[in-house]
C-alpha cells in the first residue's frame, strides 16, 4: 500500500491522503475579501485528489498583509466570503485549512506582477509596517518596533481571526512563522535585536510565536488541528538554525501544535540557498527528531515516487507541494495512478482511470 495515499488522522480530522496543497498567495483579494478566483482555485485541488488544502497566507490585521491584494480574516465580511469556498472543498471530500499570518516588516509591498518593486508608498495605498526591531528588510521601508501593547494586539488578532476561520468552517488552522514574516522575524537573531523578554535567547525569541499558539489553541475546539509553519534555517550566517527549529518545534507541540510544517528562508535578501529536488526535506527530518515531532515536508517535491520515498524514509509524516499543483491541479489523482493506489476518483472523472 502507498504511504502517500494512506489516511492520516490528527485529532478528529482524518485526511484521505498525505499529499497536500501548500498555501500559495494569489494576490487577488479586494480589501482582504477572497473572490471568485479563490473559489475556483481552491476547489479544483479538491477535485484533483488533495487530502488537505491550506488557503494562502491570510492576514489577521490590515497592516499584516504582504500586499494590498492579500486575503484577510480580520472582519466578518471576509469570514462570510470564505465560507462558500470551504463548503466547495468539503463537497469534493477534501479538508481545508487556512494559514493565519502577519507579514511584519515585509508587509505593504507590491504584488509580484506589479510594475513596481519594494514597499508601497502611503500615497498609493501602503501603510506603516511593524517588526520586532526597527530594522528593514533589504530594499523595504523601515518598520516600527512593536511595543508591549502592539504585541498583545497581534496575539489577540490571531485569536480573533482563528475564531472567524472556525466559524467559516475551516478544518485546520496553520500559524505562519516562516518566510521572513512577523513571527519568523521574532525567531531570528538577524531581525530581532530586542533586549527585553522577547529578544536575546531562543526562549525569548520564541515567546511571541508560543503566545500566538496558546491564543489560537485556546479558542479552538479540542478536535481542531493546529499547525505551525516555520523556516528551519535562514540560509544566512548568524541566523535561525535547524537545531533551534527542532527546539521550537518541541516547544510548539507542548503548547498544543499538532504538526510542524517545515520550510526555510525568506528572512533576508542576502540568503544563499542551494535549491534542488526535495532540498528542504532534510530540515523536516531534523525537526521530526526521529518521529517525536510530526512534520510535513515541502520544497520541489514534484513526483509521486519522490513524495512516497520521503515518507518511506521517515523524513516527514505528510507532503506539501505548491508549484506542481499549479502545473497540474489533478496532481493527487495523477500521483495515485502512478503509484497504483486505489483511491476514489470523482465519478465525473472516472473514465480517466486506466484499467
Amino acid at each position: 500500500m502507498s504511504i502517500l495515499f494512506s489516511p492520516l488522522t490528527i485529532r478528529s480530522r482524518t485526511f484521505r491522503n498525505r499529499l497536500w496543497v501548500s498555501p500559495m498567495c494569489m494576490y487577488s483579494a479586494r480589501d482582504g475579501v477572497p473572490q471568485e478566483w479563490h473559489h475556483t482555485h481552491l476547489a479544483q485541488f479538491a477535485s484533483g485528489g488533495a487530502g488537505l488544502i491550506i488557503a494562502e497566507a491570510t492576514a489577521v490585521l490590515p497592516e499584516g498583509r504582504i500586499s494590498p491584494r492579500d486575503t484577510g480574516l480580520w472582519s466578518d465580511q471576509q469570514r462570510d466570503a470564505w465560507a462558500p469556498i470551504v463548503r466547495a472543498v468539503h463537497d469534493r471530500d477534501a479538508l481545508i485549512g487556512v494559514q493565519l499570518a502577519h507579514a511584519g516588516r515585509k508587509a505593504s509591498t507590491w504584488w509580484p506582477w506589479a510594475p513596481q518593486r519594494g514597499s508601497v508608498p502611503h500615497a498609493e495605498g501602503g501603510w506603516t509596517t511593524f517588526a520586532p526591531s526597527a530594522v528593514a528588510f533589504e530594499g523595504y521601508a523601515e518598520p516600527t518596533a512593536l511595543d508591549a501593547a502592539g504585541m498583545d494586539a497581534v496575539v489577540a488578532a490571531f485569536a480573533e481571526s482563528a475564531r472567524r476561520a472556525l466559524d467559516a468552517g475551516f478544518d485546520v488552522l496553520e500559524i505562519h512563522a516562516a518566510h521572513g514574516y512577523l513571527l519568523h522575524q521574532f525567531l531570528s537573531p538577524l531581525a530581532n535585536m530586542r533586549d527585553d523578554d522577547h529578544g536575546g535567547s531562543l526562549e525569548n525569541r520564541a515567546r511571541l510565536t508560543l503566545r500566538v499558539l496558546d491564543a489560537v489553541r485556546a479558542v479552538s475546539p479540542d478536535d481542531i488541528p493546529v499547525f505551525l509553519r516555520i523556516s528551519a534555517t535562514d540560509h544566512a550566517e548568524g541566523g535561525f538554525t535547524p537545531e533551534e527549529a527542532a527546539q521550537v518545534g518541541e516547544w510548539a507541540i507542548d503548547h498544543g501544535a499538532d504538526l510542524i510544517d517545515v520550510s526555510s528562508g525568506g528572512l533576508v535578501a542576502h540568503q544563499r540557498i542551494s535549491v534542488g529536488p526535495g532540498y528542504q526535506v532534510p530540515l523536516a527530518g531534523t525537526v521530526r527528531q526521529g518521529g517525536r515531532i510530526p512534520t510535513s515536508a515541502v520544497g520541489l517535491i514534484t513526483a509521486a515516487e519522490q513524495a512516497e520515498q520521503v515518507l518511506a524514509q521517515e523524513s516527514a509524516d505528510a507532503i506539501f507541494a505548491g508549484r506542481e499543483w499549479l502545473r497540474d491541479p489533478h496532481f493527487g489523482l495523477r500521483a495515485a495512478h502512478e503509484l497504483g493506489a486505489d483511491v476514489a476518483w470523482p465519478p465525473q472523472y472516472a473514465r480517466a482511470v486506466w484499467r
